[in-house]
């Protein structure tokens, strides 16, 4: 048995004037300092103080947020009594909203306890709004959250299908300006979510399709995005939520579980560090996972007459790709110190084994995260 989850999505230029249908007198964005400063939280304000609610904006929300933010966030929320909660900015702060709306409605709960596992009930104080401001995570249709635990050097990688949005408004307006770098980091992260997803244990035919088109979108947009090109930024919005959509309904996987711990201890972007750890996690995935990326292969029109050159030719386009875009293919490129970054590897590991390898295709040992870790910091084809 298995579930397919959807918010309902608006998309496409104008998207955000479906605010005006929006019913409710009281809503709380969460964003960013970032885009309060830019001026995109003032435009929504406007927008949802037009269709006749009164608005707060919590402006706090950081990379990776934290627990404490979360908290204080559900806090000040409390105290204001929304009827919409508007997650408004990247994966980070949708998924802030998403924590706060689920102690706001549950105040009984730890953010830790946010599970699949565990009935939260929740829709009966609040309904969920979600406005991407980057083409990644695609976290406006999903219902997982990642957070941070800062004194334990870990990200919580918490979830339940009622955390979906209610909407999702995807306009591409909103990345129209997104600095290059950032469409660079967030256009990898979809790409590993849309690959990992279609190999991933969990994957199943609703979510495939999705996966597929979702690649193909990214191959053909994310490097001119990142130059800028308005029409392909548009392609690459969509094309985040749709790899959101598919991962939301499958899993992403093992550069996931090694990408997770490597921002949590370095702090390093997301994208930046789930893009990098992809081909090699795609190696030592290619046993087990070579039809499917051959399946992939063939889809994108790359040499795949036999199994193996598909794989191989789909894991070379990715490493391209990532050229094309001035994407660090190594650990050391993106500037770590080798000795902290080996004596990090233990915990590491400990979160890895915690995180997304669960729907691996093929889930590391202890001795092959470290193998993982190390091969891509030194920028090694992955062997074993």
């Amino acid at each position: 048995m298995w579930f397919f989850s959807s918010p309902q999505i608006v998309f496409g230029d104008d998207a955000l004037e479906y605010i005006d249908e929006l019913k409710g007198e009281r809503a709380f964005i969460v964003t960013d300092p970032v885009l309060a400063s830019l001026g995109y939280a003032d435009d929504i304000r406007r927008r949802f103080e037009d269709a006749g609610m009164t608005v707060a904006v919590f402006d706090q929300v950081e990379p990776e947020p934290s627990l404490q933010t979360v908290k204080r966030g559900a806090r000040i929320m409390a105290d204001f009594a929304p009827d919409w909660v508007v997650g408004l900015g990247g994966g980070s702060c949708m998924d802030g909203a998403k924590a706060m709306w689920a102690l706001y409605e549950r105040p009984d709960l730890e953010p830790d306890e946010i599970s699949p596992l565990i009935p939260l009930n929740i829709r009966q104080k609040a309904r969920l709004v979600t406005i991407p401001t980057t083409s990644g995570t695609g976290s406006e249709c999903t219902w997982m959250v990642v957070i941070s635990d800062v004194e334990a050097h870990r990200k919580l990688v918490l979830g339940s299908r009622e955390l979906i949005a209610d909407v999702a408004l995807v306009d591409p307006e909103m990345v129209l300006k997104m600095p290059a770098r950032l469409a660079a980091d967030t256009g990898m992260d979809a790409l590993a979510q849309a690959i990992e997803s279609y190999t991933s244990t969990w994957r199943n035919e609703f979510a495939d399709g999705l996966c597929l088109h979702a690649i193909r979108m990214i191959f053909q947009n994310l490097q001119a995005s990142v130059a800028g090109d308005e029409e392909a930024r548009s392609n690459m919005h969509l094309a985040s939520s749709i790899s959101g959509l598919a991962m939301s309904n499958s899993q992403a996987s093992t550069s996931h579980a090694l990408g997770h711990p490597l921002g949590a201890f370095f702090k390093i972007p997301h994208g930046r560090a789930v893009g990098m750890y992809l081909p090699y996690t795609m190696e030592y995935s290619l046993p087990v996972s070579g039809e499917r990326y051959a399946d992939i292969a063939r889809f994108l029109g790359l040499p795949a007459v036999t199994v193996d050159e598909g794989a191989r030719s789909l894991i070379e386009a990715v490493r391209e790709l990532m050229r094309a875009i001035g994407q660090p293919m190594s650990g050391a490129e993106l500037g770590i110190d080798r000795d902290a970054y080996v004596a990090a590897i233990p915990g590491m590991i400990e979160s890895g084994e915690n995180d997304a390898a669960a729907s691996s295709p093929r889930v590391p040992t202890p001795e092959e995260f470290a193998d993982l870790f190390l091969y891509a910091y030194e920028g090694r084809p992955v062997d074993f």
